[in-house]
Order: structure tokens, then C-alpha cells, then sequence
């Protein structure tokens, strides 16, 4: 499926990419969170693989209103401090504000028939707390980091402690040899799911993933994986139908 692309402006300040199917129809809305890099064209060719799959791809910057907005970082030591620091110096208020603003716009949208979240690394994790709002239908957390000790930005995130909080369906989805969410940070994370009675929830460990092996870039990207991880989404958005 052809898609077409444009860029937006969100509440004044956060810069967005939408990708959608071209053509007229309405499609299932789709907030898709980067990693602290941000709009690399990385994140861009992913987004618009699920734009393909028959949704409407909104892809902001998670660090719209400092230094770093309007800046795709480069995958290098630099980039990443960059990256870091950005998420260093947002409060977690400040993510949630965002990403009402995002979902409001979404929602507000001709062709935009429902609500999803999906995201990497500290945009699983945003994905994460997107997934309270009741808004969202379904939610795809690919490789969250921090959620099992609150490590997001600025303070001390109380994401897992709210999971009671997500009222949709919650996939989530680890590799099995990513230092950021090792073992005993998945067990950790998993208990608390279950412990809050959420009762459609769908764990994925994909053996010999690495962290961010998504990204298309890089040694530990992983393309066999990377191909079922997008295929499993879309078929979990889509009621497994």
C-alpha cells in the first residue's frame, strides 16, 4: 500500500510526522514513540511500514520544546548523550502532556477511526503510560526501558506501579539479550502486570534479540525479528482476527 506523508505541528510546538495510506478512507489511529533519537529515518522507515499496514502513523518528537527540537540525532556516542540529556532533563508531566496533545490530535482527525500506541526503548516506555489513557484501544510496547526502576526523564516515573491503569490490550515485546531489560528486570515487570490483574496481556521473548535490534541500523539490528515483531503487531491491533 502507497502511503503519503506530511508534517504538523502539535500544540504549537511538537513537531510530528503523520504517514498514512494514500487515498481517501479512515484508518485506526497509530502514536508511534522514537528512542532518544529521535525522527531518524530509521524510525521513519518503520513508521511507515505500519502506515502500510492500513494506519494512521503520528510520529513526534519526544523532546519538542528544548535544544534538541527539530533535530534528528545521528546513532553515535554523541547522538546518544544527546538523547540521554533530553530525556534527563524532562519531567515525566511534561511526556504526558505530549502525548495528550498527540492522542487529541489523533482523535480529532477525519480519518482516524480508533486509537493505538506503539513505541521503542524509552518510547515503549512512554507507549507505556500512553496505555492509561482510556482512549487507547491497544498498545504495543516494543523493549521498554525503565520501566522496572522508574528511569524516564527528569524524576522518578511511577509507570509499572500504575499498570491497574491500562484499560486497553498490552503487548509487549523483549529480546532476550537486552542489558537494559535483562532477566530479572522482565520478571520484574511481568509480576507487576499480573499482580495489577491485567488479564489481555501478550509477553513476547524473542531468544537472541538485542537491544533496539529493530533499528536498521547497526550491527544488532536483527531483520528476521524485526519483520515478526511488526507482523505480530499489526496482527494484535487487529484483534488477532
Amino acid at each position: 500500500m502507497k502511503v503519503r506523508e506530511d508534517d504538523v505541528t502539535v500544540a504549537g510546538d511538537i513537531r510530528t510526522r503523520v504517514i498514512r495510506p494514500a487515498g481517501d478512507g479512515a484508518w485506526p489511529g497509530l502514536l508511534l514513540y522514537t528512542d532518544i533519537f529521535q525522527l531518524t529515518e530509521s524510525t521513519l522507515r518503520t513508521a511507515r511500514r505500519f502506515a502500510a499496514a492500513g494506519f494512521v502513523v503520528a510520529v513526534p518528537e519526544i523532546y519538542p520544546h528544548g535544544e534538541l527540537a527539530g533535530v534528528a540525532l545521528e546513532f553515535d556516542d554523541a547522538g546518544k548523550a544527546a538523547g540521554l540529556a533530553g530525556a534527563a532533563a524532562t519531567p515525566t508531566a511534561t511526556f504526558d502532556a505530549d502525548r495528550g496533545a498527540v492522542l487529541g490530535h489523533l482523535a480529532a482527525r477525519d480519518d482516524v477511526t480508533a486509537l493505538f500506541v506503539t513505541g521503542f526503548c524509552i518510547g515503549g516506555h512512554l507507549a507505556f503510560r500512553a496505555a492509561f489513557d482510556p482512549r487507547v484501544a491497544a498498545t504495543v510496547c516494543f523493549y521498554p526501558t525503565g520501566l522496572q526502576n522508574g528511569a524516564l526523564g527528569a524524576d522518578v516515573a511511577d509507570s509499572l506501579s500504575r499498570a491497574a491503569d491500562v484499560t486497553g490490550r498490552l503487548m509487549v515485546v523483549f529480546g532476550s539479550r537486552d542489558p537494559h531489560v535483562p532477566a530479572e528486570a522482565r520478571s520484574q515487570i511481568v509480576s507487576a502486570l499480573y499482580a495489577a490483574g491485567l488479564d489481555d496481556v501478550e509477553l513476547h521473548i524473542y531468544r537472541g534479540g538485542e537491544h533496539a535490534f529493530m533499528r536498521d541500523v547497526g550491527a544488532r539490528h536483527d531483520p528476521a525479528l524485526t519483520d515478526l515483531a511488526i507482523a505480530e503487531a499489526v496482527s494484535f491491533f487487529a484483534g488477532r482476527s
